[in-house]
């Protein structure tokens, strides 16, 4: 016997709720690696994701790419010619216009004070080498994930600033 109410969820998704997949799938991914393998690998692993995919093979590079497009986040090696991948995590957290990117450090480092020199330079996320598939799948989901609910939140609250000044 049926009490005439929708359940819980039964109307499609919550009003302003994209679909998750797409939303992923239109952000851009800048990887940044000295080692040509390193890079053909995680553009594999991460083929799935169906995002748009720059490359920088170092800490430079990868500052320039950023400079031309905003990636939605940047998966950065540590150890690379030229500049480091903790110098060009700390450029662009420290850069008004860019530190809100979420970057993601992958290295074969994995001392403790590595790990400290990461988040002290302003990295969101660590992740060690040989790099786990599945590992790495879901710490880009979930960093990209935050950055879209932070995009929507941001133009929700300059909405909300507009109407309030029309009002």
């Amino acid at each position: 016997m049926s009490s005439g109410r929708t359940p819980i969820g039964a109307g499609g998704p919550a009003p302003g709720v994209g679909d998750e997949a797409a939303d992923i799938a239109a952000c851009t991914l800048l990887i940044v690696d000295d080692n040509e393998q390193n890079l053909e690998l995680l553009q594999a692993y991460l083929e799935d994701l169906g995002c748009g995919v720059l490359v920088a093979r170092d800490g430079q590079e990868a500052l320039d790419q950023v400079e031309k497009r905003l990636p939605d986040l940047v998966l950065l090696d540590v150890m690379m010619p030229r500049m480091s991948g903790f110098q060009a995590c700390a450029r662009i957290k420290g850069n008004p216009a860019t530190r809100d990117i979420p970057i993601l450090m992958v290295t074969a480092l994995n001392e403790v004070g590595d790990v400290e020199r990461a988040v002290e330079c302003g990295a969101d996320d660590f992740l060690t080498k040989p790099v786990n598939r599945l590992e790495l799948l879901t710490r880009v989901r979930s960093q990209l994930k935050i950055r879209i609910v932070k995009r929507q939140l941001e133009r929700t609250m300059a909405e909300l600033r507009r109407l309030k000044r029309e009002g």
